[in-house]
C-alpha cells in the first residue's frame, strides 16, 4: 500500500506538469482553433533556457523559470505574427507552420545545448517527507502547488480580466468579437504567449525530475497532447484532469512494466478515447478553416 500512496503522488506530480502542458495546448485550440505542434519543442526550449539560468548564471531556481516563461513567452509571440498572416486564409499551412517551427526548435537547441543534455539538480535538497512509513519528496508536492496556483491564476485570468473576456469572445465567435471591437490578432497574440509561458514552467518544473535534450519536447509534448484530448480538446478542466490521469497511468505503468510503459499508457489512451471519443468533458468544436 505505501508504495502505491508514494507511486500515486509521484504520478500527480508528473500529471501536474502534463497538464500544464495540455493547458497550453487547449488555450490556443481554445482561441484559434489551431493545434500547435511546435508545443512540445516550446516546453524544451523552456527546459532547457530555465536550466541555464539556474545552472551556469547561478540565479535562484525559481527566478530561473520566470525568466525562461518570459523567453518562450516571447517565443510564442514571435510564431504567432509569422503565422497570422495566414489566419483564416490557410489553415493547413499554418498546421504544417507549426511543425516546420517544432523541427526548428529541435535543430536549434542542439546547436546551442547539444545533443548530450543534461540533468538538472533539484532545488530542494531536504529529505523526503516521512508521514506513516510513506517517504514523499518534497520537490513533487512543490510541483504539484506551483501547477495548482498556475491553473487557478490562468482561470482567474480568462474570468475575471478583459483581455481573458476578450479571448474568451473570440474562442466562441472571431467575427462577432471583431464586430464590437475586439481585436481577434492581439487575442491570440496573448493566447501563444500565455502558451509557450506554460510551457515553460512545465519545462522548468520538469528538469529536475526527467532528462533535459533535444528530445525531452516529444516526450513531455506527446504525452500534454494526449492528456488534452483525453479531458477533451480544448477545455480547461479537461486538460487538468486529463494532465493527471496520463501523470498516474505513466507512474504505475513504469513500475509495473517498465520498458514497456510507454506502450501500456498509449494503448489504455488509445482505448479510452475508443469508449469516450470526445474526451471526458466533450470536445470543444472550433473551426476556422
Amino acid at each position: 500500500m505505501q508504495v502505491h500512496i508514494q507511486t500515486l503522488i509521484g504520478g500527480l506530480s508528473l500529471g501536474a506538469i502534463y497538464a500544464l502542458v495540455a493547458l497550453g495546448f487547449s488555450l490556443v485550440y481554445r482561441t484559434m482553433g489551431l493545434v500547435n505542434f511546435a508545443h512540445g519543442q516550446v516546453v524544451m526550449i523552456g527546459a532547457f533556457t530555465a536550466s541555464t539560468f539556474y545552472m551556469t548564471t547561478r540565479l535562484p531556481f525559481w527566478l530561473a523559470i520566470v525568466t525562461a516563461c518570459l523567453v518562450t513567452g516571447l517565443l510564442g509571440l514571435v510564431i504567432e505574427r509569422v503565422l497570422r498572416p495566414l489566419e483564416g486564409r490557410d489553415f493547413d499551412l499554418m498546421l504544417i507552420g507549426t511543425i516546420g517551427f517544432g523541427v526548428m526548435l529541435e535543430a536549434l537547441a542542439v546547436i546551442i545545448w547539444g545533443a548530450t543534455g543534461r540533468a538538472v539538480p533539484s532545488p530542494i535538497t531536504t529529505q523526503p517527507l516521512d508521514i506513516g512509513g510513506i517517504r514523499i519528496r518534497t520537490y513533487s508536492l512543490v510541483v504539484l502547488a506551483v501547477a495548482a496556483a498556475a491553473t487557478i491564476a490562468l482561470v482567474l485570468f480568462l474570468q475575471r480580466t478583459r483581455l481573458g473576456a476578450a479571448m474568451q469572445a473570440v474562442a466562441m465567435d472571431p467575427e462577432a468579437a471583431t464586430a464590437v471591437g475586439i481585436h481577434v490578432g492581439r487575442s491570440n497574440a496573448i493566447a501563444f504567449a500565455i502558451g509557450a509561458g506554460l510551457a515553460a514552467l512545465a519545462g522548468g518544473l520538469a528538469g529536475p525530475l526527467l532528462y533535459v535534450n533535444a528530445t525531452l519536447g516529444g516526450t513531455i509534448g506527446i504525452k500534454g497532447f494526449a492528456a488534452a484530448i483525453l479531458g477533451g480538446f480544448g477545455n480547461v478542466q479537461g486538460a487538468i484532469l486529463g494532465g493527471l490521469g496520463i501523470g498516474i497511468l505513466d507512474a504505475f505503468a513504469a513500475g509495473q512494466f517498465e520498458g514497456y510503459s510507454e506502450l501500456v499508457v498509449f494503448v489504455v489512451f488509445a482505448v479510452l478515447i475508443m469508449i469516450v471519443p470526445t474526451g471526458i468533458f466533450g470536445e470543444r468544436t472550433v473551426n476556422r478553416a
